[in-house]
């Protein structure tokens, strides 16, 4: 068994309090008790570089996975898409950076953990040492243990829970987003039809997505939602589900009003210019300062008015734009001010369900009762373009959603974690058999089953495997770390972990194939299906207007 040195201190049990820490653990025995140390950073000298490094993700969508340590870390090409996916601070650092907890494999199930116990926390793996630190150079604790992989994040899990509270459901909703069928082609016919269309189907929430508002920070119904979002949430509730209600506070385009009145609300650079927060369907939107009192205020309002409304489920998205660096109004951390701010919206939400999505993670950990824990399902497996050429495993695709969601099951025991909606259809479905099956027993796994079908796009066999899969509880039992036992059936999630090799290509090419990727498989379906439920067609090109903008966006920017 390896064995670790010392380089000043042996410690076992002790708390020390010190600024600096350069450890050695001398003959750390295999399982021994955690240890708990007090420092702004650590250095842990391991004899050679380990077999494997754990790698966590700074929010929802950022890669969280085993790495090799031999092979670098390889940056997004694109900066919109790197600014969106991975920790600007961190994503372009020569060596490979953890969030708040990393990770070593020393040999066969001897894993050493150091997991950071407050905000800021980043573990970095130089080589055969590891550099522990919390980036605003605070104090605070650090767990260290060595042991079996599932009993050291198993504690690293309960000291969270101490830390930051847990979630109040011990059970998510089962739930129903348009998202991943309608994007943002809605309005307020078809959301009524799909309602209507989803019958007795075994639903606790109904959850309008991206699509029905203003603008990102204009948080009032557009045009095509004539009735109000209030009168949509009774329609909801009489079916006898929970109104559910999609909408990013932490951000705002150019067209709203917050961007146009109140620029001192916005978060600023170097320069003074406001911090854009990567490429969304919306363009690029501008991160808010969520350290300044009036947009604390601002929040508070907005989340009271939408409970007002009657949405008792909350999608909160794109929460990172909250704790990206920049200047802020007040001289706090980045993380420190994103979690006071979720802090003003739980308390606003008072009961509602709060699903955090595109979230830094441990800076939401008892604010939120569901976290998205990986990056959003596609109906296809793998856009090549936009995850392998732009190396982003970050992006949207069905296998990029499953490999990093289950390296973070270790966080069920104090979170709803949610892997992201299931498919079910037979319509505008590009998933193979085998890689369906594998996102249906992500869910099962994680217990957070949700889709984004519709009826009509579903045959009586979909719907009949639909029906069941939300009805039956299945006994799971983890046999290895991806391997699991689901009744009397071995799963193997192997085919989903690969990570592609480097590849140095022309980012404007890779943009192009990629944005037209989602425009066939994602985009064209939606369209479709709105133009079959809208009245008024000028109303599709609103959104069409703005994914060609986001498309002009890309092709411009290189």
């Amino acid at each position: 068994m390896p064995q670790i040195k010392l380089t000043v201190n042996k410690i076992r049990g002790i708390i020390f309090r010190m600024t600096i820490l350069n450890l050695q653990l001398d003959a750390l025995p295999h399982g021994s008790d955690s240890q708990i140390v007090t420092a702004s950073s650590l250095h842990l000298n391991l004899p050679l570089p380990p077999k494997k490094f754990f790698r966590h993700g700074w929010q929802s969508w950022t890669l969280t996975t085993w790495l090799d340590p031999s092979e670098p870390p390889f940056p997004i090409s694109s900066p919109k898409f790197r600014a969106k996916d991975e920790d600007p601070a961190y994503a372009l650092a020569k060596n490979h950076v953890s969030a708040w907890v990393g990770a070593v494999e020393l040999d066969d199930d001897d894993i050493l953990l150091i997991g950071a116990l407050d905000l800021s926390g980043r573990v970095e793996l130089d080589g055969a040492t590891i550099k522990a630190f919390y980036e605003d150079n605070h104090e605070s604790q650090w767990l260290i243990m060595r042991g079996k992989e599932d009993d050291v994040f198993a504690k690293y899990t309960s000291l969270l829970e101490t830390k930051f509270g847990k979630t109040r459901y011990e059970k998510a909703p089962r739930v129903w987003c348009s998202w991943y069928s309608l994007y943002k082609w809605i309005n307020e016919h078809i959301i009524t039809n799909a309602l209507h269309a989803l019958g007795d189907l075994p639903f606790d929430v109904f959850q309008v997505d991206d699509g029905w508002q203003i603008t990102h920070g204009d948080w009032e119904p557009s045009k095509k939602f004539p009735s109000g979002m209030e009168e949509l949430a009774n329609r909801i509730k009489a079916t006898g589900r929970t109104a559910g209600l999609w909408l990013a506070p932490f951000m705002v385009t150019k067209l709203s009003s917050i961007f146009r009145d109140h620029p001192d609300w916005l978060l600023k650079d170097e320069t003074g210019k406001p911090v854009p927060v990567g490429l969304t369907w919306e363009g690029v939107p501008y991160a808010l300062d969520t350290s300044h009192p009036a947009v604390l205020e601002w929040l508070d309002k907005l989340i009271r008015k939408i409970r007002s409304w009657g949405y008792d489920y909350l999608k909160l998205d794109f929460l990172y734009a909250g704790a990206t660096p920049g200047k802020r109004y007040k001289d706090i951390s980045r993380e420190v001010a994103y979690r006071n701010a979720m802090q003003v919206m739980r308390e606003a939400a008072g009961d509602a369900y709060i699903l955090a999505c595109g979230a830094p993670v441990m800076p939401s950990l008892g604010l939120c009762d569901g976290i998205r824990v990986g990056p959003d399902v596609s109906p296809y497996w793998l856009n090549k373009a936009l995850s392998i050429w732009l190396n982003n495993l970050n992006d949207t695709s069905t296998q990029n959603a499953i490999r990093t969601s289950l390296h973070r099951l270790w966080l069920k025991p104090i979170v709803n974690i949610d892997p992201d909606v299931m498919f079910f259809r037979s319509k505008y479905n590009w998933l193979k058999p085998h890689e369906q099956q594998l996102l249906l027993d992500l869910g099962t796994i994680s217990n957070f089953k949700a889709t984004s079908d519709l009826p009509q796009w579903m045959n009586r066999q979909n719907l009949d495997s639909l029906r069941e899969y939300m009805e039956t509880d299945i006994s799971v039992h983890k046999i290895s770390r991806y391997k699991y036992q689901l009744n009397d059936r071995v799963v193997d999630f192997s085919p989903a972990l690969p990570l592609p090799e480097h590849h140095n290509f022309p980012v404007w090419i890779a943009q192009n194939l990629g944005f037209l990727k989602m425009a066939r498989h994602q985009a064209l379906p939606a369209i479709l299906e709105s133009l079959k439920h809208n009245n008024n067609k000028l109303w599709i090109f609103y959104p069409l207007a703005t994914s060609l903008s986001t498309f002009a966006t890309m092709t411009k920017s290189f």
